[in-house]
């Protein structure tokens, strides 16, 4: 029996108490989710395997104490087959022991459900636009963008677990003063020159200058002998282009894809921004003042009104920001989430109050703001990168580590704290990496599985769940059973570490349960039932970590 299973009987009980006359509610006072969170955990099983606070939850609407109502709860799970004992415990809590072999069940429950253990359908009907990396392509990715990428991709792998249709957004920002520094330092290179101040240097500039140069060469064109400004024109749609395509192969080499890149550019060519600010002229919420048009963003709890078009007639950034989410939800999005870097936290307040002004509940957005990354080596900061010089890269991370360790240990760790990441443990291979220690226990679940059919034990000949009633099965049971609870809290909350973390519990459950019980059969032993029971826990164990794993874009490997 499932949290789920345990939270229709419940749901169940209060339909029938409240039809009864016993409870003073009506239907749509029944939580649409009715949670179950692990019972505190004494030695053995004594206070429970579940437990739930739906008393305290409801006591007050229906106008009783809550250990009266957890009480009449309690009497109905009592009665419920698969339920060995309930107690109410403190205030109202509500203590839940499942009987062996209802909680073995989930074993075979497991594998038989396979990749979509742990999925659910409470997004199904919602499309969601996931806005992430979206870093100006001035220069290759570096560790904040990374961070975001593997964060951005896992947040959405997790939504679409839940049943959300997923939009993955890359916002190309090819309008503005960042693209014409970036054409001036690679003209300044090709010229032998040092780049404008506030510029770009690194290796990369060189690299593609002198792609950008032999192109131009190939139609017959010196670049360096050109005027500066048509000499900056062609450096800058060339060099834009070469970089964006190195950005996008770094990112796919690091398992992540885009559904959409969208380029800032087309909304001023397009007369999408000039459109969006008409409308917000015409609905009274831009104002002129000083010869600039300004946003009523105070009205929608921002900190200032903010300038939409400046004095001199161009359109301030927001301006790009206000038609881009009008698009967003002309294209058929219901939510529009925005990762974005440390700089940015006014973000939030301009963008609500941009949905606003357009008519909307300023909840269609959500921003999400990500802390600094930092690379240590020995002990020491790794400041620098080879190739950029300025910064260290994406790539730099990856070539040191590997995809699965740089993408793991980028999600592992909230997103609202600074990270450090030693690369000397990320490149080891022992139980204090925590990538290694969750890949080596799926790699485990592979070998036991390789191991006990060579024995003889298959999974099909018995299943006897009541054989699994060892204190580490009921523990490694217990975790197995926790993962669409977790799912659904990292959705719910936009934290996809709490799946890395989960991972790392039942990893350390099932080591546990590895040095206790066997699966083959040691030496002349015979198979029995117990044997291929254990067989389909270690089975319902390797499902559980590959569909963790998969969530966060990391590998299960079959062997280490």
């Amino acid at each position: 029996m499932t949290p789920e299973d345990l939270a229709e009987v419940l749901r169940a009980l209060l339909r029938r108490a409240i039809a009864d006359g016993a409870l003073a509610l009506a239907e749509h006072d029944i939580p649409a989710t009715i949670s179950l969170a692990r019972a505190p955990r004494a030695p053995g099983r004594e206070q429970g395997d579940w437990a739930s606070n739906l008393a305290l939850q409801l006591a007050k609407k229906a106008q009783t104490n809550p250990r009266a109502l957890a009480q009449l709860l309690a009497d109905g799970l009592t009665a419920t087959p698969g339920v060995a004992t309930v107690e109410v415990a403190g205030p109202g809590f509500i203590n839940i022991t499942l009987d062996t072999a209802s909680a073995g069940e989930l074993a075979r429950a497991i594998v038989e459900a396979g990749p979509t253990y742990g999925h659910d359908d409470g997004l199904t009907g919602t499309h969601i636009n996931v806005e992430f990396v979206s870093a100006n392509p001035t220069g290759p990715l570096h560790l904040g963008g990374a961070r975001w990428a593997a964060v951005g991709d896992a947040l959405a792998r997790i939504l679409q677990a839940r049943g959300a249709a997923i939009t993955r957004e890359y916002y190309f920002n090819d309008h503005g003063a960042q693209i014409d520094r970036f054409a001036a330092s690679l003209d300044a290179r090709a010229r032998g020159q040092a780049p404008p101040k506030d510029g770009y240097g690194g290796q990369y500039i060189a690299d593609i200058a002198q792609t950008v140069i032999s192109q131009a060469a190939a139609e017959g064109r010196d670049l360096v002998k050109e005027p500066q400004d048509q000499a900056q024109e062609y450096f800058r749609s060339h060099g834009v282009a070469l970089m964006f395509d190195e950005i996008k192969a770094d990112l796919h080499a690091f398992g992540v894809d885009f559904d959409v890149y969208f380029h800032e550019d087309s909304l001023h060519e397009s007369g999408a921004v000039a459109q969006a600010v008409e409308q917000l002229k015409d609905h009274g919420h831009l104002y002129e003042k000083d010869g600039a048009w300004w946003l009523r963003s105070t009205d929608h709890g921002d900190d200032k009104d903010r300038v939409v078009i400046k004095s001199d007639g161009a359109p301030a950034y927001i301006a790009g920001d206000i038609a881009y989410l009008r698009d967003k939800r002309e294209r058929g999005a219901d939510l529009a989430i925005y990762l974005l870097g440390a700089d940015h936290h006014g973000y939030t307040a301009r963008l609500k109050a941009a949905a606003a002004a357009l008519g909307d509940n300023p909840d269609v957005v959500e921003v999400l703001i990500g802390q600094l990354v930092s690379l240590v080596k020995d002990r020491k900061p790794v400041k620098v990168s080879k190739r950029a010089g300025n910064i260290v890269t994406m790539q730099d991370l990856v070539e040191a580590v590997g995809k699965d360790a740089a993408r793991y240990a980028l999600v592992r760790a909230s997103i609202n704290s600074p990270l450090a990441i030693d690369l000397d443990l990320l490149a080891s291979r022992t139980n204090d990496n925590p990538v290694f220690y969750v890949q080596y226990a799926h790699a485990r679940t592979q070998q036991i599985a390789k191991n006990a059919a060579g024995a003889g034990v298959r999974r099909e000949d018995a299943f006897d769940p009541a054989l699994l009633d060892h204190a580490t099965e009921t523990a490694l049971i217990a975790q197995l059973a926790s993962m669409p609870r977790v799912v659904a809290q990292a959705a719910t909350l936009r934290e996809p570490h709490r799946v890395a973390r989960y991972l790392e519990d039942v990893a350390a459950a099932y080591h546990t349960w590895y040095d206790n019980r066997r699966v083959a059969p040691f030496g002349d032993e015979a198979v029995t039932d117990a044997h291929r029971t254990r067989l389909w826990l270690n089975d319902a164990t390797a499902q559980v970590l590959r569909n963790g794993l998969g969530l966060l874009g990391v590998a299960a490997p079959e062997r280490m």
